[in-house]
């Protein structure tokens, strides 16, 4: 399944800040469809996505009935990303 959206960096802190971009719900609920079949457990998803010219391996988070897109440092530093950029995610969810 190949997604495209555009999203907010946001950063959510738990014991460590963590930063992610926000799945819309219309996308979230075409993830639900295939979750069962996707997700190797609690609930995560794996993705494959690409941000500027950065393509990178993730898994998706459950969050309040969507999902969070995590970005790593390595995925932030070279496109300059912070809290509140709004970036283009082309993302594809790996059955």
């Amino acid at each position: 399944m190949d997604l495209v959206f555009t999203g907010c960096v946001i950063e959510w802190r738990g014991p460590a800040p963590y930063y992610c971009v926000p799945v819309p719900q219309d996308q979230s609920a075409d993830i639900r469809e295939v979750a069962a079949q996707a997700s190797y457990g609690w609930g995560v998803i794996p993705v494959s996505a690409r941000i500027g010219d950065t393509d990178f391996t993730t898994s998706l988070f459950p969050k309040d009935g969507g999902y969070l897109l995590p970005l790593k440092a390595a995925v932030r530093r070279p496109q300059g990303l912070t809290t509140g950029d709004v970036v283009a995610v082309e993302m594809t969810v790996r059955l």
